[in-house]
């Protein structure tokens, strides 16, 4: 290659790494949230856990939620990651779906038949818990929260 043809390459791939890093420069931070369910009383099924980012629908209402994510169960435990979140607030309602139907199944007057928790560990009072009990601040880093569920 001739001398002018290897100084326009270099150019051209200096102006590519100095437009690559102020690109990741303007990215917007986000964090990395895992959830640890511990004291799942068996291995059945599956753990279904919802991120929320305000109190519409939070717990239920999986529609609502910003993110749902499905976890395989093993030796009474299950590991949810969601990913990239902005840094927030949020919640988290987690339930341990025994029979893999693909919801938190309910008994009389809607309570849960099977384990279920949210963030902070909160619970309500003739009722489901609220988000501004549940609420907690992700940063831009990442995070782990460890809920043991009920049954």
């Amino acid at each position: 290659m001739n001398r002018s043809l290897l100084k326009l390459l270099a150019r051209l791939v200096g102006v590519g790494l100095i437009g690559a890093a102020e690109a990741r420069a303007d990215a917007p931070a986000t964090g990395v949230l895992s959830v640890r369910l511990v004291g799942l009383r068996n291995d059945h099924g599956r753990s279904g856990c919802l991120l929320f980012d305000s109190e519409k629908g939070f717990p239920s209402d999986p529609s609502a939620a910003r993110q749902r994510v499905w976890s395989p169960i093993q030796g009474s435990q299950s590991l949810a990651h969601f990913t990239p979140i902005p840094p927030g607030s949020y919640a988290v309602a987690c339930f341990h779906d025994e029979n893999g139907n693909g919801k938190c199944d309910t008994g009389f007057l809607g309570i849960p038949s099977e384990g279920t928790v949210v963030s902070n560990q909160a619970k309500g009072f003739l009722g489901p818990p609220r988000f501004k009990d549940a609420r907690f601040a992700l940063p831009a880093r990442p995070t782990e929260l460890r809920l043991r569920v009920a049954y």
